[in-house]
């Protein structure tokens, strides 16, 4: 059936149709495959405060896909629907098989609204949910799915360094699976209708759009030198650019007529990627200049925000805490109305009271001071995860770990996928002596980034723990162990009779 564009002005194009051979959940080997290679790299990273902006578009756009029909039960069961965050500086975004997608710090870095990420993400979204990776996989009849596999991993490290992917891409063939793996004009003529609708449904402005296709247009004219990998994947085309702005209300938008960005929250979240992307000393003394007061005068709100932002956080890792406090005070006086920013401050300022080793100041700070030793599992829960994993650094630092591991225990339940915060629970159960508890937790964290032969491991160490009795675990916790032992080391047998 095919979908109805929302412009009034727009050319509906036909539904290209699923002529996948793939099935949904051999697609979804493949990407567990993929990602579990990812998961491994030194640049993947888990910053809570960053993922947590991601989410927040994220979750909306799934919903909208949901309800316009175009992300069917079998798919939305089959796949992952996980966002790996890398840590690249080069502005990239991709989906891979069993819809996992991959986003640089480098792409959340330079966009201006949460509308222009928003319009990246269901584009790519939009390539899940109409199959595009899998009818391009199902050209390739001949390749075994690990060749597949193999190809997709070759080309996301010789993006990064063409030396790295030789292990896996000899020569000529490197060119040959791009060709392989690009999406034909087609699917991008079809991810662009398909992602508008999702965008706008899902409540973002559709000038995300234009606004990321001006930002893509001027690197394409600039002779992108290897800065923005999206353009190899995704071309800017003319006709494109001119099909996103006959979309618009209006049907006659220009590049050039956007109102100035005033969304501070996200302004410090895109300077939150720069720093997090680029840690050397050089990168991080470049944005002191930035806060004379000079240069801070002539900038708008939303500018000013992202350099003292920028600046406090560069000074936390380089250990200059008068400088990281400067920063702060002033951002928190520009922010002092804005409830979104001014939460980021709080969090900032958590995270460079714990840089001091000042645990019970960042509960403070966090608002979060226990009254009769610990946090309620509400009082955390319902804060948010950022908070959640600050507030359990903090009180790990403070030595209280009194109700900890309840708001913990609880965002698991809802997302047993999350394996950072699966290793900050095994360290709470380290220091309340639960060394069996601890192991599992570890074991968990494992299973969460699809590495079994180590979460096998951790189980049977737990088990060893279990039967000598000094472990601290009563029975119901050694049940829990062998019970998921047993779990895993089916899925680790499953795993060798794939390859």
């Amino acid at each position: 059936m095919p979908h109805q564009s929302m412009g009034s002005a727009n050319v509906v194009l036909p539904n290209l149709g699923d002529t996948s051979s793939m099935s949904p959940a051999a697609e979804r080997k493949l990407g567990d495959r993929i990602a579990r290679e990812l998961y491994r790299d030194p640049d993947y990273i888990d910053d809570p405060v960053i993922m947590e902006f991601v989410q927040a578009i994220w979750q909306p756009l799934l919903s909208a896909a949901r309800q316009r029909g175009e992300l069917p039960p079998e798919l939305d069961e089959a796949y992952a629907w996980e966002i790996l965050l890398g840590r690249d500086r080069r502005v990239n975004a991709f989906a891979l098989p069993g819809a996992y997608m991959g986003l640089h710090l480098g792409l959340v870095g330079v966009v201006s609204s949460r509308d222009e990420l928003a319009s990246v993400m269901a584009h790519e979204l939009s390539h899940v949910t109409q199959r595009h990776i899998s009818r391009m996989m199902s050209r390739q009849a001949g390749q075994a799915p690990w060749v597949m596999g193999a190809m997709i991993l070759g080309l996301l490290a010789a993006s990064k360094d063409p030396r790295s992917a030789n292990a896996l891409i000899v020569g000529g063939q490197a060119a040959g699976a791009q060709t392989q793996l690009n999406f034909s004009r087609d699917m991008e003529r079809e991810a662009d209708r398909v992602g508008y609708s999702v965008l706008t449904q899902a409540g973002f402005a559709p000038q995300g759009f234009v606004g990321m296709f001006e930002k893509l247009q001027q690197a394409s004219r600039l002779n992108d030198a290897g800065d923005f990998p999206y353009l190899r994947s995704h071309p800017v085309t003319t006709e494109r650019i001119s099909d996103m702005q006959l979309r618009l209300p209006d049907g006659a938008a220009s590049l050039a007529t956007r109102a100035a960005p005033t969304d501070l929250a996200q302004a410090m979240v895109s300077a939150r990627a720069r720093v997090v992307s680029n840690t050397e000393i050089d990168a991080l003394r470049a944005w002191e200049p930035l806060t004379d007061r000079s240069v801070l005068n002539k900038q708008s709100a939303y500018q000013q925000s992202a350099s003292l932002y920028g600046a406090s956080l560069a000074a936390i890792k380089l250990r200059d805490y008068a400088a990281a406090q400067k920063h702060l005070a002033l951002l928190s006086e520009l922010t002092r109305a804005d409830l979104s920013a001014a939460r980021l401050v709080r969090l900032l300022a958590a995270e460079l009271a714990l840089a001091q080793g000042q645990g019970a100041k960042a509960l403070v700070v966090l608002n979060a001071v226990p009254t009769g030793g610990g946090v309620s599992a509400n009082q955390a829960h319902q804060r948010g995860r950022a908070e959640m994993l600050l507030i359990a650094q903090a009180q790990l630092q403070t030595g209280g770990t009194t109700g900890l591991a309840e708001p913990l225990q609880q965002w698991l339940a809802e997302h047993p996928r999350d394996a950072w915060v699966w290793q900050v629970l095994s360290s709470v159960y380290s220091a309340q002596g639960r060394a069996v508890a601890a192991v599992r937790a570890q074991a968990e964290s494992n299973v969460a980034q699809l590495d079994y032969a180590g979460a096998a491991a951790r189980f049977r160490a737990a088990q060893e723990l279990a039967r000598q009795g000094t472990g601290g675990a009563d029975h119901f916790e050694a049940s829990i162990v062998d019970s998921r032992a047993r779990q895993v080391e089916a899925l680790l047998r499953e795993q060798a009779v794939e390859r």
